[in-house]
């Protein structure tokens, strides 16, 4: 062995051992604290985590803390850096943006009916559905779910049509209801209704199956132990044995559910163009896309998205204080 092989050699020895110094001081360094040392011995999983993580905090969590940034500044893309605005962005949509009022009007209206009724019609479909004998549950729940799968929102559109070919005013005239087609989706009385129900109908796709699987996945046993123990009727059963035993996809379908009362915006340009009548069904979120899509100024979008973002963080909060207690 030459003398350029020893010395490669011993540089190589070196650094393994200076591997091995370094292993052991960082395993003795996470001795001192249980976290440190929790987070040694499950190095390995973290590291295959990391990925996700770094696409997790690149595109979710960094966009939130961007947009916390600007929502204080007047940010148009055009001139960098922005101007620092402090509060006066959240100050002018309180005080001066008549029509945010309005979006935040509709859009807690729609929150307030679609969301507890869109959950609790999931629940009711899926709990009567789950009765019903294996072949006929399954089919009941594949016609029930097809309608969600494609978004038909075009459909509606032809059942409030304002004129004679409108499926609504069609049966309404032959009924001798009404003389003249209705202006549905171009009268400002009827715009928010119509959005409800769209919604509502559109809410209980994805709610509705994740439900139903849960309640499949509930141990018959727990229902005859429950019998022993003392319950007697179907109520009971529901409160402390299903319900308990769902508790994950009960949140889940919260979550959902939030998320689609908050981010109503699709459905009523789908239905009812931008901006609707009278702002009649303009939402928090459609005031978003006004600020981002079309007026470009960011700054005042951002503070938008930021108390959207604040108001499903609160609701979420509350909605897992709630289903802690169920069957307490």
């Amino acid at each position: 062995m030459n003398e350029e092989q020893v010395k490669k050699q011993s540089l190589w020895t070196r650094f393994r051992n200076w591997c091995k110094q370094k292993s052991h001081d960082i395993d003795m360094w996470s001795r001192k604290k249980p976290r440190r040392r929790e987070i040694y011995l499950n190095r390995k999983l973290y590291l295959m985590m990391f990925p996700y993580l770094l696409l997790f905090f690149t595109f979710t969590i960094l966009p939130v803390l961007m947009s916390f940034f600007f929502s204080f500044t007047d940010f148009n893309l055009l001139q960098f850096p922005p101007n620092w605005r402090g509060v006066q962005n959240y100050l002018d949509l309180f005080l001066e943006d008549a029509i945010f009022i309005t979006a935040v009007k509709n859009t807690l209206i729609i929150a307030v009916i679609v969301g507890p009724g869109g959950y609790l019609l999931s629940f009711v479909f899926a709990w009567l559905i789950n009765e019903l004998p294996r072949v006929l549950r399954a089919i009941v729940t594949f016609v029930f779910y097809a309608p969600a799968l494609t978004g038909a929102i075009s459909i509606w559109a032809l059942i409030f049509s304002s004129d004679y070919y409108g499926w609504a005013n069609s049966i309404l005239m032959s009924l001798n209801i009404i003389r003249e087609p209705i202006t549905w989706l171009k009268d400002a009385d009827y715009i928010l209704p119509i959005v409800i129900l769209v919604q509502l109908w559109s809410s209980l796709g994805v709610n509705f199956l994740t439900l139903i699987a849960g309640l499949k996945g509930v141990n018959r046993e727990f229902y005859e132990a429950g019998a022993i123990d003392g319950i007697r009727n179907r109520w009971q059963e529901l409160w402390y044995i299903t319900l308990p035993c769902i508790k994950e996809q009960l949140l889940f379908s919260a979550v959902i559910q939030i998320s689609n009362t908050l981010g109503v915006g699709a459905i009523t340009t789908a239905l009812c163009g931008f901006p609707s009548v009278q702002y009649a069904g303009h939402t928090i979120v459609n005031h978003l896309s006004d600020y981002t899509s079309v007026r470009y100024e960011l700054g005042y979008a951002s503070a938008i998205a930021t108390l959207l973002f604040l108001a499903a963080i609160g609701l979420n909060s509350l909605i897992r204080n709630l289903i802690r207690k169920v069957g307490s």
